[in-house]
């Protein structure tokens, strides 16, 4: 069991009204619980919470002027297991269960068959979780983390030929294998204490033996350390903010410590 102790602020400057989509809260899960939770959005014109993708967590719709600043902080008690991928089968396709098919599929950031070659040379005769682990080391082994340039728009094939990227890009790219390997994979947005420079931290989460199991392919997160905000089938689905308009950020800081 894992207890972290969460923060995070955000400020921005709205050159006119603007309508703003906020996902930053942990979801309360059965594996993870959440106490102490408090959100600060400031004055605004509205504020209604709403399910998230697969009802994992919530949004927040505001609409705000001239400037948007969230304040949030939690304490969560994860009782999740790290998975041991060695003994996880595959699950087969005819006993998916419908929330997994759609992440069977291409998504905005993710292309599936462009990755069909690279799972087939590299992975011959690997299947489940020992081949979602073997893709796991092979991004870390051969990606270098970080970026020179602002990579919001870049997809997994993308990354994958510059061979560098974020924590964005190694999920997207180990979810594009995973699917291409008809294995369901998903996008999670998560808060995790070891993730250097601290940040909103995402990762992919694959479909194993009739359940959703955490991977991290950066190697700085471990699936019992993590606390779940939302998950989706790309980034698209779980930035933690979405302007319907203008924004300049002025500030974010997230800090996540063990408690």
């Amino acid at each position: 069991m894992t207890i972290l102790q969460i923060s995070a602020h955000l400020s921005y400057r709205l050159p006119a009204p603007c309508t703003i989509l906020v996902q930053v809260e942990a979801a309360a899960t059965s594996d993870q619980t959440l106490t102490d939770a408090h959100i600060d959005i400031g004055p605004a014109d509205n504020r209604t919470i709403v399910p998230a993708h697969d009802n994992i967590g919530t949004r927040l719709w505001t609409t705000q002027r001239e400037q948007l600043i969230v304040s949030y902080a939690a304490r969560v008690t994860i009782d999740r297991p790290d998975p041991d991928f060695a003994t996880l089968p595959a699950t087969a396709l005819s006993d998916l269960p419908g929330e997994a098919v759609p992440y069977l599929f291409n998504s905005l950031y993710c292309s599936v068959h462009a990755f069909d070659d690279v799972v087939t040379n590299e992975f011959s005769g690997l299947t489940g979780g020992p081949l979602v682990s073997a893709m796991a080391d092979y991004i870390k082994r051969t990606m270098t983390y970080g970026s020179d340039v602002d990579n919001a728009n870049s997809n997994a094939q993308q990354c994958f030929a510059a061979r560098k990227g974020v924590c964005r890009d190694y999920a997207h790219i180990l979810i594009s294998m995973a699917r291409a390997a008809n294995i369901p994979a998903r996008f999670a947005s998560t808060y995790a204490p070891d993730v250097r420079p601290q940040d909103f931290h995402a990762v992919p989460e694959v479909f194993l033996d009739g359940r959703w199991h955490l991977i991290d392919p950066t190697g700085m997160a471990l699936a019992s350390d993590m606390a779940v905000i939302g998950v989706g089938r790309d980034a698209t689905d779980v930035s933690f903010l979405t302007a319907f308009g203008s924004m300049n950020m002025v500030e974010q800081r997230v800090r996540v410590s063990r408690a």
